[in-house]
């Protein structure tokens, strides 16, 4: 080891003070522990309104409005749930829900993959201005088209029917973008090299691209089921028997009648909504993290 010497004497690096590290280490930690707080009261403030609708639901009517208000009812009434479906034919809201959500999104997705992929890989005449002309109807608002498609649905004679519940809004722009977008980030050396394998565009299509997307696709079947699952407005207009053809949002409403609102049952059925896109997000998470970071990030 090198010493340092001075005039008059001799200095030892070794002996020099070092710096500590433990101030440093204690801030970190200390602004830790304020970050992880501050998160834990951001994520209580958006849970609140689901932890009271579950306390709610579970409260005897007489308790709903008490004063002062409280979380929890004097009782726990389990059989709220199943009175919601006594109540009115909620069953039958969720099946007609599940139905065009399901069969909407599919639509959806196979429609939105078709066209992405012919936005992005083939090559034909205006296809840049025809992908500007179809995502320009992002900027329509949809309740600005309500009333074009009831009288386009009236001329079609699908009023009261599932069919138009189901079709006007399956094909949309914002599908075709996100899998566009997605499809530019793949290298073009992919295709070439399935082209010299013998292989179609249809057969790149399928067993090249196809695979590919599959995260893509789970974010964009879970954007487009809970928009079908949460629509209110379109059902609301083209629906006029809501017991046989109703979904779940025309199905809440029919909570509150002129003898007044069972707020508990309403409480209930929406805890019960709640479930199917619970359920659908925990099964396609992974893909939906691997989605989310690659849809729509890149591109050429």
């Amino acid at each position: 080891m090198t010493e340092l010497t001075s005039s008059n004497r001799t200095i030892n690096p070794r002996a020099l003070p070092r710096a500590s590290g433990a101030p440093h280490r204690r801030s970190g930690r200390v602004r830790h522990a304020i970050g992880y707080v501050l998160l834990c009261l951001v994520a209580l403030l958006f849970v609140s309104p689901l932890i009271y609708m579950v306390a709610t639901s579970l409260k005897p009517s007489a308790d709903v409005f008490t004063t002062p208000p409280t979380l929890w009812g004097s009782s726990i009434e389990w059989g709220n749930y199943a009175q919601a479906f006594t109540y009115l034919p909620f069953a039958r809201f969720i099946l007609n829900g599940i139905f065009v959500a399901v069969a909407g999104t599919a639509i959806n997705v196979a429609v939105a993959v078709l066209s992405g992929y012919a936005f992005s890989r083939l090559r034909w005449r205006g296809r840049n201005l025809v992908f500007v002309l179809f995502l320009a109807t992002l900027m329509i608002p949809q309740d600005v088209l309500v009333i074009p498609m009831y009288v386009m649905m009236q001329g079609f004679g699908w009023v009261d029917t599932f069919q138009a519940l189901i079709i006007p809004w399956a094909f949309t722009a914002l599908g075709a973008f996100l899998v566009r977008q997605f499809f530019l980030t793949v290298p073009q050396e992919l295709d070439d090299a399935a082209r010299v394998d013998g292989a179609g565009a249809i057969r790149t299509f399928l067993f090249v691209m196809l695979p590919l997307a599959r995260p893509t696709m789970a974010v964009l079947a879970v954007f487009s089921f809970i928009a079908y699952w949460n629509s209110f407005l379109w059902p609301l207009v083209i629906v006029n028997d809501v017991e046989a053809r109703g979904t779940i949002p025309l199905g809440l409403q029919q909570f509150f009648g002129q003898q007044g609102s069972e707020w508990n049952l309403v409480m209930a059925a929406s805890v019960i909504s709640m479930l199917p896109t619970v359920i659908l997000l925990i099964l396609l998470q992974k893909h939906l993290v691997k989605g989310i970071v690659t849809s729509g990030l890149g591109g050429r």
